[in-house]
């Protein structure tokens, strides 16, 4: 397989790919054929071959991935505005403990609330923060 080839391979899984893709789950594509350092140089390439687009390749903590370029945030904020959450009343006074007395565990903020603290909230939480 000529180089050509093999970064389109490499750029048709990184775009199809829900989450960033490491270097040895890349070298599947590949049955092995290629080493690790092939294949770094094939995304360095590809890398180079998006320059002046909207979108770019990176390399992140978990792998490579493609993501807009930070300039283009203005433009696609206006596509999805963000909303700012909405708290159930137990929620904010939740958050206002863990705020204030962190690090707290769940059993504390019962302790606090007197109430036990649902699931949900919990993990509305957890999800935002």
């Amino acid at each position: 397989m000529n180089t050509r080839d093999a970064k389109r391979v490499l750029e048709t899984a990184l775009i199809c790919a829900h989450q960033p893709l490491p270097v040895r789950e890349l070298r599947q594509l590949f049955d092995g054929a290629v080493s690790a350092d092939t294949v770094r140089m094939l995304l360095d390439g590809l890398a180079q071959d998006w320059q002046g687009r909207g979108v770019e390749l990176v390399c992140v903590a978990s792998g490579w991935r493609f993501q807009s370029r930070p300039e283009m945030r203005v433009h696609l904020d206006r596509l999805y505005p963000d909303k700012p959450a909405r708290y159930s009343r137990a929620t904010m006074e939740t958050l206002s403990i863990v705020a204030y007395r962190q690090p707290v565990t769940r059993g504390d903020i019962e302790d606090i609330r007197g109430v036990t603290v649902s699931t949900q909230i919990v993990r509305q939480l957890e999800g935002h923060f």
